[in-house]
């Protein structure tokens, strides 16, 4: 990789650092406080959440009837999405310590704080919990194979690819052979304190 592509990789993260700091500080148009794992909100706001919360019976009727169909396809997703969990999680708590890698932190990825919203009736509410178990699971095992593939082969595809994760764009050009070992090496030092 050339210095100036490291030089903008550089720009890029400490920009990305940047808005994440910048989200996080940004007041919010709904005033809520985070104790612990528990959120809540203003008095005034939850009242107006209460209100706003549709009846059960009423939500099963009007909602749309192809929700209702196709939920047991949706929520069969659970058993891969478990098994997968349960392997991933077993690969990294035996092999990372292993290879020398930081373990990743499933509550950093999979979050559930959406049952505090009082205004969701609790089908809605469930809906919310598997939703984010699924993307968040997606993204935790998302970021153990980033940090395996780092450990292995962080070496860019000949091929330009989509969806590709944070590490990515560090990896060696394709074909870069020169000091392959001693760059990898390298690679996988930093990933003793990966974040």
């Amino acid at each position: 990789m050339n210095e100036s592509i490291r030089r903008l990789l550089d720009q890029i993260t400490a920009l990305e650092d940047d808005l994440r700091q910048a989200l996080s500080e940004q007041p919010s148009a709904v005033f809520f406080q985070i104790k612990g794992k528990r959120v809540e909100f203003e008095h005034s706001i939850k009242q107006a959440h209460k209100r706003l919360k549709r009846n059960f019976f009423y939500w099963l009727v009007s909602d749309r009837p192809q929700n209702l169909i196709t939920g047991p396809i949706i929520y069969s997703m659970i058993v891969p999405l478990l098994l997968t969990d349960l392997f991933v999680s077993f690969y990294q708590m035996t092999c990372f310590p292993i290879y020398g890698i930081k373990k990743v932190r499933r509550g950093d990825y999979i979050i559930f704080d959406r049952q505090h919203l009082s205004y969701l009736n609790f089908i809605e509410k469930f809906h919310c919990s598997y939703c984010a178990y699924g993307s968040g699971m997606i993204s935790y095992v998302s970021e153990i194979i980033a940090r395996t593939e780092q450990y292995f082969c962080p070496i860019k595809h000949a091929r330009k690819i989509l969806g590709t994760h944070k590490r990515y764009a560090r990896f060696l050009d394709y074909g870069e052979a020169e000091n392959y070992q001693a760059k990898l090496e390298s690679y996988r030092r930093a990933l003793s304190n990966a974040d």
